[in-house]
């Protein structure tokens, strides 16, 4: 058997158009993965299932590109963080005065707003808060006190538009509007034109006032979130959770898993195949009756056992995976051990005295590399789909987001019956990709080694 160098796999691999492409795909999901780990903090595990993280963000919002091919145009979800400050003082009153403005050019109403603040303070300021329309109509919203403290004090607290106290200060504006308000929602009669039941498009100006007498009072954090129907790349689940941090982490993840089980399985099987062939006779029999026992076990429900048994740990996941994944490998490497033994080099070798070890590692397994790097790529893509299928199961580690796990969860919620595609299609999308990418690499390495083999 002719031995294949690592210089005449790599330029047989780069005249294959298979193999590009599949270094191609792959090399982009590497650069998105180190991307990924960089940007996106490794506390987005911790945060994945914790509701009280994502209560900002939109509750199943669309992409916010889908905008681009709508006539009727879709409210964006707005999270605004930076307002003007303006301090005006007398003699006795103080006012702190916040100011968020935001253009709305959308045809349908938001969902909701919400004002989230910590103020600081001694007493008991007031507080107000009113917006000032496009077409220049204030409207005082709530005005309240903030509890009395004779200490400096940091208070949190949120204004909801569901707040009874917003759609009572509104009522008693009615006379700013053509039409009954009692029936419509606090964002309606805000946003809508004065006569007619429609969005009212233009510059909106959100004021929050801080009143207090003597001492100065001022508002440390103040985030005003406009609630839309569409967010971020990829919108978000009914959890309110950025699919586009889940579809990104994802991808490390599918590369871990995927990686470390073909690795780990191709290792395993390749040395224990070799060793069997190698040492032939009773070992031989007793080593490869017992790959036949593993072989013959049907892997995904024993898999589906020992999740619910032992663990649904994704570390635990890729130690079963291990154990189903090396017995192919072994039979055909046994096959090949036993092809390679009766080569003239090796009965030398072995008259010399050589250690088994020695000649297994030395003679045997070298001319194995190139199969077991084909084997690698192969092995990979039913790696990162029997995870998947698995977490779409509900077996997966639901502390991480991978791919299956987004799948389980949109499953879970009825997001086909409900037309939530960017829930779906995404995802199921990343898992093919990165499958093809390693099944052109594989399929390019195979066409090289096997021929040779052959020889």
């Amino acid at each position: 058997m002719s031995s294949i160098t690592p210089q005449d796999i790599k330029k047989e691999f780069f005249k294959s158009k298979m193999g590009i492409a599949g270094i191609t795909i792959l090399t982009i999901l590497i650069l998105t993965s180190l991307i990924t780990i960089i940007i996106i903090p490794i506390e987005t595990f911790q945060e994945w299932n914790n509701p009280g993280s994502w209560i900002t963000y939109p509750k199943a919002a669309i992409p916010i590109w889908v905008n681009l091919f709508l006539f009727e145009k879709i409210p964006e979800h707005k999270i605004l963080t930076d307002p003007s400050i303006q301090n005006i003082s007398n003699e006795e009153i103080n006012l702190s005065s916040y100011q968020f403005n935001f253009n709305f050019e959308y045809d349908q109403f938001p969902n909701d707003f919400i004002y989230s603040y910590s103020s600081e303070y001694v007493n008991s300021p007031l507080l107000e808060m009113s917006v000032i329309r496009p077409d220049g109509i204030k409207l005082k919203l709530i005005s309240t006190s903030i509890p009395h403290s004779n200490t400096i004090t940091i208070h949190e607290d949120k204004i909801f538009s569901t707040d009874v106290m917003v759609k009572k200060e509104l009522i008693l504006q009615e006379k700013e509007f053509e039409f009954k308000i009692n029936n419509l929602s606090t964002e309606d009669i805000i946003f809508s034109k004065t006569k007619f039941n429609e969005p009212l498009k233009g510059n909106y100006v959100f004021l929050i006032d801080l009143y207090e007498i003597n001492n100065k009072s001022e508002i440390t954090e103040s985030n005003l979130i406009i609630g839309g129907k569409a967010f971020g790349i990829m919108g978000t689940d009914e959890l309110r959770r950025d699919l586009a941090i889940g579809l990104l982490w994802g991808t490390p993840l599918a590369l871990f898993i995927g990686l470390v089980v073909s690795i780990a399985s191709v290792t395993m099987g390749l040395i224990y195949g070799v060793y069997a062939g190698f040492k032939g006779k009773k070992t031989d029999e007793t080593l490869m009756r017992f790959n036949d026992v593993i072989y013959a076990l049907p892997a995904l429900p024993f898999l589906i056992i020992l999740s619910v048994t032992i663990s649904n740990s994704i570390f635990v996941m890729i130690g079963f995976l291990m154990i189903f994944g090396w017995v192919g490998i072994a039979k055909v490497a046994r096959s090949m051990s036993l092809q390679i033994k009766t080569q003239g080099y090796v009965e030398a070798a072995t008259m010399m005295g050589q250690k088994d070890s020695k000649m297994i590692l030395k003679h045997i397994l070298p001319q194995l590399l190139p199969y077991a790097f084909a084997s690698v790529a192969i092995s990979v893509p039913a790696a990162i789909t029997t995870e998947a299928g698995l977490s779409f199961l509900g077996l997966g580690d639901p502390s991480f987001p991978t791919w299956g796990q987004i799948l389980h969860d949109a499953n879970t919620f009825g997001a086909t019956a409900r037309g939530l595609w960017w829930w779906i299609v995404p995802p199921g999308i990343m898992i093919a990709i990165t499958g093809l990418a390693f099944v052109f690499i594989g399929n390019a390495l195979d066409a090289i080694v096997n021929p040779k083999l052959k020889r």
